[in-house]
């Protein structure tokens, strides 16, 4: 098997795979370019056979492609074959494109760069052609987001003589526009990847101080005086730079690194300013320019080149690394000054420019101190214009005659760009180049541009101009989206972005600038992210309403819309004046009323749910009276289509019957018992509107003349629940960026991306708890040994006494210095430790808990491995802790660990849970209750608690609902305790006597009683005799005393009393229900005061992180689960569900556990995905940083042979003794040669993969193979909920599901399988069999993506059958290591036919004698063997069952026969509709047999079966042997 790159460090690089719109080089010009460079071609039907065909595939075949069976050796180089692919295949002589798509990627796939091009790579002899080929592959790996610098890791000397090469590259040599288009390109990504240790090498060279070289020397000056502290570090460098011969020092602009972005910057601007618009040369003055900009004539690819510039730089300045050298130089140039005079950006095409450039400027003016690295304040960005204008005037004052007047100006009236701009127009131009120049250095005096009076004026005011402060641009935005930015393609582009060109879009990379950059950039992703599927949601709702115009000339609906209702009345009730200090009104509230007569109860149940804080839509609706001719329904605009006018969003305040009375109300006005089920069809909802989008439409109308928006609202649209819950999270975001020192300072520069990587590891944190009871850990003293291998162990007593025979529980002295175990690689690199470190253990005996069953603690009974240990000594410890958990390693054991220890060794700290998905929640919970954490301090807060598997209510209502009777019960203990006193019972009226009377009759008693004990410790009955509550215990199973010894029953008095002392302290904690009177006082003070563990998702905590402040919600420790499938900002906003305390934030631990190695969170919009890295996690860009994790290394999942197909992705994961020795994992699948096999699945019909619409992949062949082989494992009796049928598209799963429909579901003996869902979406479920289909059959497509494939061969227990076409996918690079696997079993399906029953007692590894092993050839086959099995079935049951069967009356409808439990469970299957049977037309043999001939399995006798509960194979006997 070829070696395994990319399971370290390096091949961390987001892998979200591209579809592929291939343009034809004939339309490739009709498609133009778009905004967002993103192609709208649908991909073309370029066939695998036309692939196989085309000339790049022959030459591959010749020169370096190696296929499994041919293992023939590659070539040696031919420079001339490298350079005419280059000439022929890779170059672009014209068009905007700067590659062509299509033959790049068939280069691509036949790993033109791994095997060819890379592997005989020299830096000194490389031509240039060699050079740009590797450029223009490495760009298609980042396009496809599959890992790019993987291959070169094996030589990295010559990646380093690589990069070398691509810098010179430009010496000496013209590049086409194209060409320097993917220059570009490659440095934009090697910028992205400073993970990457080579990388970011030989790259940071290019943004280090050297560049400050190649500044004018005004503006050195002036860079040197704003940071006297660089000046030391500037004479440093000189001294170190090589001598030339003489004794002087080289010139530094002769080096590569000083000069490099200064070059690349003035190249830019020549482009900009000659080549984007040609015929700009003919033009002459300022009015001719701007009629040139309005033609059309514009160089596509040097627009693109241009937006590519901007991309560059806006990432150069984002990052800290490359800012801090590198913004001067920007500024020196003053490249957005002169962006903005050019013609492209005030251009139609240039639209995009523009917006970049916009961006460019916010980030050149970013608020933050570049050396630093610290965040200005808003104080202190305006003491620094202020100051800077003085300066300016002081200046003026005693330089500039004629700007005396400036100079003795208020300061407020010369901040503004009007204003000043007006105030310099009096200078000459020689006087103002002169001012600007040489008196303020602005731009150097050499520029060719400093004579051009309207750019020296732009770098003026630019500098001077009192810029908005980031806080009140973003608190003015309306946190709706409206109809101007939902149809804007360069913001929210549509689902088919190819990553060709670049958007105005953020980006999340690894590093921010600071905590509100990281806010921001969050903010505003989210923001449009959510806006595209608003946007999705309206375009799905509109058409259904039929919108027209009536007689009257009004809009008017003949359709109905599940999702939209037409408005009949629609007023503002309210508008508030602006708070202080605001323009903006403080609330605006509006009322609607709509009918829901038209609706089906179930769709009025929908509405009439509507409550509180429902986002709701309001849309202006007006179709055009005649309908759109063909020609314009092509040019129109989405919303020109739909008719749509105006979006306006809106937040439910209540909702009221057509007789007023009040709807869904959780306020506390309407007592349960009065509530009344609505009346009347009609229903007024009372919203709340945004009030910035509404100051913007009042002051366009006042100014503008504008429409009244609000006047013409005609529809009121909701959304899905679950989908709807953004306003919640950006106003939780937009909260953030308005408060001031947010993240534990232990955090906060890990978080930014900055600092050592370990510094919030354990080891280096302060305040660890020295010695720590890990209680019910470790099972016995053997276990702790295996666990601590490397340290020398001993065993002592509490005493400090050597202890011979140590026992569980155990508590150990944790050092500082402790080693990670084996299977633990901490971080990123393994120390090598030659000593072993002492550790001291304490065993002890844990008092006696109380004579009751109910006393006894719930014991751990899993056996931790080495490395589950390692991650619950980090999490118990403050600091991060990082834990990876391959599939079926025991994250939610180590999990549960972690916070059973936690609470008991620090009993006062909350913790709080964070999960991704509702079911890994009650999962985890599940774990929980079994564990000794008392159930009144956990709580579970959300919509899924009601799914929880449990018989106790862990909802705040449930929660309190159980204190109240656990106060009642306890109570009547306290009464039962006073009357075995000979006490009057009054004393348990409340949990207040309650508590005086345990001060004064309970703990004074046992005062007494120890007093008396110290003295007669020799009598052995004296405990016996003397024991005051003896009567009350006096129910308890057993005697509580023996008086066999003092000390025995010494034991059992502590164990009494302490069963006492828990009641007592759960009366006090009951108090204060006692006290609070509503249910809403007692749930708050529950939630903040009363739970110790609190567990919710990371959406629950977004929405409601407001009221979690203003209860004062507080905790100390964060456990969050799933936590590389949640969003970066999600994970954030759980970190920040509390107030500060005294400036300093209060979390003390947090634990991120997940698997960066499976699927990343979900982001529909692919734009958002592939651009801007939305789906990136916090958990997997902290592993990108290099922090610290622990990897769990033990699987108990999978059989070892499957867990091989993933294994390879891990470090070092091996498998549990349970699935070695068991005998469910050592036994073959029945009937089946393998226990798995890759299915190659020819042409279906003539038909591989089909796309009926863009995007949507299906392949009949797959589908139906995939559903014999499920009706093969029924037909043998394997049970229907052992088997789920996964696959890669959305597309295929519904094909499946339809074949189902018509094969298996009107067989009763057959039905649906457990699931037939996506890979994504199954991820975190498992199963005992797998059939996969990978659809594709003409590229890969998705599956590329590394963790996809992870994900779908970790969900098999015993059986995994994946079917592909094997020509495709064996080619793959990413997917060698599991395909190579897959591929050394015969690639047709290897049946055993000698087993017709799902029981054998054949060994996994032996497939069976070859003469019963049979090679399926194909799906018609297929069909023939089920037939066959079919047949030998009906006969062996008939004569078995003869007696039986002469008895059973025939059925007239198969499908009245179903097996009901079989339908009942989770299929994920949509129900047969009755009449369905009668219609099927199309059938396989099987159909053709009626169902009524085979009797049930539950009538079968001696029928071999795997049993459902625990998957172990078993033998039943017996007529109804059940399933």
């Amino acid at each position: 098997m070829t070696k395994v790159y990319g399971t370290g460090t390096y091949d961390f690089r987001r892998h979200r795979v591209a579809e592929y719109p291939l343009a034809t080089p004939a339309d490739s010009k009709a498609v133009g370019h778009m905004a967002g460079g993103g192609s709208g071609a649908v991909p073309s039907s370029i066939t695998l056979s036309e692939i196989q065909r085309d000339r790049l595939t022959k030459i591959a075949e010749a020169n370096w492609l190696t296929s499994s069976d041919a293992a023939a050796r590659v070539k040696e180089l031919d420079p001339d074959l490298v350079r005419k692919i280059y000439e022929t295949e890779l170059l672009v002589k014209e068009g905007s494109k700067p590659v062509p798509l299509q033959r790049v990627m068939i280069l691509e796939v036949s790993q033109y760069l791994e095997n060819y091009l890379w592997p005989h790579f020299d830096p000194l002899t490389a031509t240039f052609e060699h050079v740009m080929s590797i450029i223009i592959m490495v760009n298609e790996k980042f396009r496809e987001n599959v890992a790019a610098w993987t291959c070169f890791h094996e030589r990295k000397d010559a990646f380093k003589g690589f990069l070398e090469r691509i810098l010179r590259l430009k010496e000496g040599r013209e590049l086409s526009i194209a060409e320097k288009t993917n220059y570009l390109v490659f440095m934009i990504n090697a910028f992205q990847s400073l993970e990457d240790e080579v990388v970011s090498r030989t790259i940071l060279r290019l943004a280090s101080l050297k560049s400050w070289h190649s500044l004018s020397y005004g503006r050195f000056q002036m860079e040197l005086c704003l940071n006297p502290g660089l000046i030391k570090k500037w004479k440093r460098m000189i001294k170190k730079e090589p001598v030339k011969g003489g004794g002087s020092h080289l010139d530094p602009s002769t080096t590569v690194e000083v000069m490099f972005v200064r070059n690349l910057i003035e190249e830019f601007l020549e482009i900009l300013d000659s080549q984007v618009l040609p015929q700009k040369q003919f033009c002459s003055g300022d009015d001719e320019i701007f009629d040139c900009t309005s033609s059309g004539l514009v160089n596509d690819a040097c627009v693109l080149y241009c937006e590519r510039f901007m991309e560059f730089l806006i990432d150069l300045l984002s990052q800290l690394p490359t800012r801090r050298y590198l913004r001067p130089l920007v500024a020196d140039v003053a490249v957005v000054a002169k962006c903005h005079l050019s013609a492209l950006y005030r251009h139609e095409k240039g639209k995009l420019f523009a917006q970049l450039v916009d961006l460019l400027q916010f980030y050149e003016g970013f608020e933050i101190n570049d050396h630093t690295g610290t965040q200005l304040t808003d104080h202190e960005v305006l003491e620094t214009h202020y100051s800077r204008l003085q300066s300016f005037q002081l200046l003026a004052f005693k330089k500039m005659e004629k700007l005396r007047e400036l100079a003795l100006t208020n300061i407020g009236s010369i901040h503004k760009r009007a204003n000043l701009s007006k105030k310099l127009s009096v200078l000459s131009p020689e006087e103002l180049r002169d001012f600007v120049c040489c008196k303020l250095k602005l731009v150097s005096k050499e520029d060719p541009w400093s004579e051009r009076v309207d750019f020296l004026i732009e770098v003026m005011v630019s500098y001077f101009e009192k810029q908005q402060s980031q806080k009140e641009a973003i608190n003015a935005l309306p946190l709706y989206p409206n109809e101007l930015i939902m149809w804007d393609e360069s913001v929210v582009p549509s689902i088919n972005y190819s990553g060709e060109g670049c958007l105005a879009l953020p980006k999340l990379n690894l590093q921010f600038l600071t905590l509100h950059d990281y806010l921001l950039r969050n903010f505003n992703l989210f923001r449009l992210e959510s806006t595209y599927e608003i946007r999705e949601d309206i375009q799905e709702a509109v058409p259904h309403l039929l919108a027209y115009i009536n007689n009257d000339g009004e809009t008017a609906f003949r359709g109905w819309s599940r999702m939209g209702v037409p408005v009949k009345e629609f007023k503002i009730s309210e508008v508030k004046q602006p708070n202080i200090g605001e323009v903006k009104p403080a609330s605006v509230t509006a009322e609607v009323t709509y009918s829901i007569s038209s609706y089906r109860a179930q769709i009025r149940s929908e509405w009439d749910a509507l409550k509180e804080h429902d986002v709701l839509f309001l849309l202006s609706i007006r179709p055009s009276f005649e309908p759109l001719s063909a020609e314009e329904e092509e040019k129109a605009s989405v919303p020109q289509k739909l008719g749509l006018q105006y979006v306006r969003g809106c937040e439910v305040i209540e909702i009221r019957d057509e007789e007023g009375n009040l709807m869904n109300d959780f306020s506390g006005r309407i007592k349960r018992d009065e509530w009344k089920p609505p009346k009347g069809e009609l229903r007024t909802v009372t919203v709340a509107l945004d009030t910035a989008q509404y100051h913007m439409d009042v002051s366009n109308i006042a100014e503008k003349g504008a429409e009244d928006v609000y006047g013409t609202f005609n529809v009121l649209m909701r959304r899905k629940p679950k989908e709807n819950n953004f306003k919640a999270i950006l106003e939780s975001i937009r909260d953030l960026m308005n408060e001031y020192c947010i993240v534990p300072k232990w955090l906060e520069n890990i978080f930014l991306g900055y600092g050592d990587p370990s510094a919030a590891q354990w080891t280096n944190m302060p305040d660890l708890l020295e010695t720590v009871d890990f209680k019910d850990t470790f099972i016995d003293a053997d276990h702790l040994k295996e666990c601590f291998v490397d340290d020398e162990v001993s065993f002592i007593n509490s005493n400090g006494t050597e202890n011979l025979n140590p026992r569980a529980p155990f508590r150990i002295k944790l050092p500082r210095t402790l080693k990670p175990s084996n299977g633990a690689l901490t971080g990123n690199a393994v120390d090598t430790f030659d000593q072993k470190e002492a550790l001291i253990i304490e065993a002890y005996t844990p008092p006696d808990p109380g004579p009751y069953p109910q006393d006894q603690p719930k014991q751990n009974s899993v056996r931790f491995t080495p490395t589950q240990v390692e991650a619950i000594i980090s999490g118990i410890q403050p600091g991060l802790t990082m834990v990876v958990g391959p599939p079926g390693t025991g994250k939610t054991d180590t999990a549960v660990q972690i916070l059973n220890v936690l609470y008991h060794n620090c009993p006062s700290q909350r913790t709080l849970i964070i999960t991704h998905s509702n079911q890994a929640l009650n999962d985890l919970f599940e774990k929980i209750m079994q564990r000794d954490v008392p159930a009144r301090y956990l709580l579970r807060l959300g919509q899924g608690e009601q799914e929880l598997a449990t018989d106790l209510d862990f909802s705040r209502q449930g929660r309190v609902n159980a204190m109240l009777v656990r106060r009642l019960e306890l109570l009547s203990e306290v009464e039962r305790l006073a009357r075995s006193l000979q006490l009057p019972e009054d004393v348990g009226y409340t949990c207040e006597t309650a508590g005086y009377f345990w001060l004064l009759h309970v703990y004074s008693r046992w005062e007494q009683f120890l007093a008396a004990c110290a003295e007669n410790k020799e009598k052995p009955t004296f405990v016996q005799d003397r024991f005051p509550f003896k009567e009350f215990f006096s129910d308890t199973p057993h005697p509580v005393f023996t008086g066999e010894s003092f000390e025995k029953d010494m034991r059992a008095a502590m164990g009494c009393f302490c069963h006492l002392k828990t009641m007592f302290q759960e009366l006090e904690e009951c108090r204060a229900f006692e006290l609070l009177k509503s249910t809403a006082d007692r749930a708050n003070y529950l939630m903040t005061k009363q739970a110790k563990i609190v567990a919710m998702t990371c959406t629950h905590a977004a929405l409601k992180r407001k009221d979690f402040l203003q209860l004062g919600f507080k905790y100390d420790n964060l456990l969050m689960e799933e936590s590389a499938q949640i969003l970066e900002i999600e994970t954030f906003i759980p970190m920040l569900l509390q107030r500060q305390e005294d400036g300093h934030a209060r979390l003390k631990r947090c634990i991120l556990i997940g698997d960066h190695h499976q699927l990343p969170p979900v982001v529909k919009n692919m734009a958002f995905q592939k651009y801007s890295h939305m789906d990136q996690s916090l958990f997997t860009r902290f592993v990108r940083l290099g922090i610290p994790y622990i990897e769990l290394n033990a699987q108990g999942r999978a059989r070892p042979s499957i867990a091989k197909l993933y294994n390879w992705r891990y470090r070092e994961l091996g498998d549990l003794a349970s699935v070695k020795e068991a005998v469910i994992f050592n036994r073959a699948n029945a009937g089946f040669a393998y226990d798995y096999q890759l299915v190659d699945v020819p042409d279906y019909l003539d038909k591989g993969e089909t796309t009926p619409s863009p995007w949507f992949y299906q392949n009949e062949g797959e589908a139906e193979y995939v559903v014999s082989v499920y009706i093969y494992m029924r037909l043998l009796g394997y049970p229907a909920n052992k088997i789920s049928i996964l696959t890669t598209y959305n597309g295929q799963k519904l094909l499946i599901r339809d074949v189902i429909n018509r094969r298996c579901v009107p067989y009763h003996f057959i039905g649906p399988p457990s699931k037939v869902t996506t890979v994504d979406k199954f991820q975190g479920q498992q199963n005992d069999f797998i059939l996969l289909s990978l659809v594709r059959t003409r590229f890969v497509g998705h599956l590329r993506d590394v963790r996809r494939l992870i994900v779908a061969m970790s969900r098999a227990r015993l059986g995994l059958y994946v079917f592909c076409r094997r020509s495709l996918f064996e080619q793959c690079y990413e997917l060698q290591p599991t395909f190579q696997l897959l591929l050394q079993r015969p690639d047709h399906l290897a049946l055993n036919v000698n087993e017709i029953t799902s029981y054998t007692e054949r060994d996994v590894e032996n497939p069976g004698p070859k003469h019963h092993v049979h090679l399926v050839s194909g799906i018609e086959e297929m069909g023939s063997i089920i037939d066959r099995l079919y047949q030998e079935k009906l006969r062996l049951e008939f004569h078995k069952n003869e007696p039986y069967l002469n008895q059973v009356e025939p059925s007239e409808n198969t499908e009245n026969s179903m097996d009901k439990p079989e339908q009942a469970e989770d299929t994920d299957m949509p129900q047969q509709a009755e009449d369905t049977p009668h219609e099927i037309k199309e059938a396989t043999t099987l159909d053709n047999h009626v169902a009524e001939n085979m009797p049930s399995e539950n009538s079968a006798e001696d029928v071999t079966m795997v049993d459902n509960s625990d998957g172990v194979a078993k033998e039943e006997t017996g007529v109804g042997a059940a399933e």
